[in-house]
């Protein structure tokens, strides 16, 4: 293109999930060294979130999301008493967004047990040593409006102003909602002066965007005439036991291997897009 850097727009190639293993955070560093990963949205409360943490502080060019997590497979950092209405009677979250949605829709998720357990991760980060950047969770839930009613109060309150906005392409009752809830998060978002990406993917093929798969993605964002976009991934290097605990049938080392690949980056940057952060999206309105 003959514009200048400011006038392209800004792709946000995201690597969700780290700290979940360190094959999986070993696997986001080297797709952010050497192939265009430019964030990474950390666990708070994964397994190899302690260790991982530490390698994060000397890669200052790398993004950084708090990855809240209220579903799935890991523990609360808070204890059962403290946060009783998002977790079952082993004290675990419920394993999904498909239980858990139901219950905030009932009035069963109680919002100041949302706000102690995500203040408890955020202080976690911080902690260890990371400025975040961004906000985005674990299986989207905060297009959930009482998630993102909490988030937006406690980024006002720590100096985080940008979230991840996720988009859906489906055309059934989920691709729907997700777009109507999309929609009414970027009016709040609007309103209280955040920032967040024109256009997103990797909602609807999470875990399974491999090379002819992320040149497509990288294609439809930049068909949308956005000024920017997020491509959402998972990446992980292989020979990873510690994956085996999560069921989720993902293709880490395929997107890995995507991520990495000169196709893809020759992709990127012949279709105009210039690689960024969420630091560098302006905050609406301002």
């Amino acid at each position: 293109m003959s514009s200048s850097d400011d006038e392209q727009p800004i792709l946000i190639v995201s690597a969700d999930d780290y700290g979940l293993t360190e094959r999986v955070s070993e696997g986001i560093i080297d797709a952010h060294e050497h192939g265009v990963v430019t964030s990474a949205s950390i666990i708070a409360v994964a397994p190899a979130f302690e260790s991982a943490a530490k390698r994060l502080r000397d890669v200052p060019s790398l993004g950084i999301g708090a990855h809240f997590t209220v579903v799935g497979e890991d523990p609360p950092l808070l204890s059962a008493r403290e946060i009783p209405s998002l977790v079952d009677k082993a004290g675990n979250f419920w394993p999904t967004w498909r239980a858990f949605v139901p219950r905030a829709a009932a009035g069963r998720i109680d919002p100041d047990d949302l706000r102690r357990e995500f203040t408890a991760q955020l202080d976690a980060i911080r902690s260890a040593g990371l400025v975040v950047d961004h906000f985005d969770t674990h299986q989207n839930v905060h297009l959930w409006p009482m998630v993102s009613d909490v988030l937006l109060d406690l980024g006002d309150a720590n100096d985080v102003h940008a979230i991840r906005v996720m988009r859906s392409n489906g055309r059934g009752p989920i691709g729907i909602t997700v777009r109507q809830l999309a929609r009414r998060l970027e009016a709040q978002l609007r309103e209280r002066h955040w920032a967040w990406t024109d256009a997103a993917t990797g909602l609807d093929e999470a875990g399974s965007i491999g090379l002819g798969e992320m040149v497509e993605a990288v294609g439809r964002l930049a068909s949308s005439g956005a000024s920017s976009a997020e491509l959402a991934t998972h990446p992980g290097l292989p020979d990873d036991p510690d994956r085996a605990r999560y069921r989720w049938n993902y293709k880490w080392d395929a997107e890995f291997n995507a991520l990495c690949s000169e196709t893809v980056r020759i992709a990127i940057d012949e279709l105009g897009f210039r690689l960024g952060t969420f630091a560098d999206l302006p905050r609406a309105g301002l």
